[in-house]
């Protein structure tokens, strides 16, 4: 697995596999909003609404798109009231799992996670029931030809980041939940805006699969990804490169 993140072996995050733009839209007007109603409007005093904004730009939103989010978002009452939900279980391989959602009726996205664990041979547990097996941190990833790997570790580290993994393709940095936004405002600075910057739940151990089963585990994802309600989907799976680059083609 050499040149490659740790993250893409074992974080299927929702967006990656989107095929439909308006499906990507959706999801990202909705973190605008809830970020915009957590704090201020405006996105240099909202670490979060800045990072929301700018994962929305990385897709190519336009500009009157987001505004149109974070106004609504802050209107008299105009629009959803979404809710973070986070989902537990076990997939197929004994792969554990982590859904996050955003969503305005409850009822609904539980069905819709709950369905599609049960069909594609996994089973939804409680709230806590995995994520004991994961850490919360901060992940920024840069595209490799932004400098070279010294120069990347030196002024992340330098930034409080705690760990770096470089690759032909990327830059991986990781770093503290509550340090992200002060290292990605540095590294954003020295070495321009980053491909991606979130809090992920990174696996504190992994489970190696084999393709079968991973091609069951990604019949799982497609069908959470399908609920426009569904943010991100974290597993501790790990499996050869070589297969995973044929099942994400």
């Amino acid at each position: 697995m050499a040149g490659h993140s740790k993250f893409k072996n074992i974080m299927h995050r929702k967006g990656a596999q989107d095929a439909k733009r308006a499906k990507v839209f959706t999801r990202l007007i909705r973190e605008i909003q809830v970020a915009a109603r957590m704090g201020l409007p405006d996105p240099e005093m909202n670490p979060r609404l800045k990072s929301a904004v700018a994962a929305a730009k990385s897709a190519n939103m336009p500009n009157d798109n987001i505004d149109r989010a974070i106004k609504r978002a802050v209107g008299d009452g105009e629009g959803e009231n979404f809710e973070e939900i986070r989902y537990e279980g076990y997939g197929p391989g004994g792969v554990a799992i982590i859904v996050e959602a955003l969503t305005d009726n409850r009822n609904r996205t539980a069905s819709e996670v709950r369905a599609a664990f049960t069909k594609h041979g996994g089973s939804l547990g409680e709230t806590n029931s995995v994520s004991f097996q994961f850490s919360r941190i901060g992940a920024i990833t840069l595209l490799g030809d932004c400098a070279d790997p010294d120069q990347v570790f030196e002024i992340a580290l330098e930034a409080g980041a705690t760990d770096v993994i470089s690759g032909p393709d990327s830059h991986e940095i990781t770093c503290a939940p509550d340090e992200l936004h002060t290292v990605r405002a540095t590294v954003e600075e020295k070495l321009g805006p980053p491909e991606e910057a979130a809090l992920v739940w990174k696996p504190n151990s992994t489970v190696e699969i084999e393709e079968g089963v991973i091609e069951k585990l990604f019949k799982l994802f497609a069908a959470l990804d399908e609920s426009d309600d569904v943010q991100s989907v974290s597993a501790n799976y790990l499996a050869d490169d070589s297969v995973l680059a044929r099942l994400m083609d």
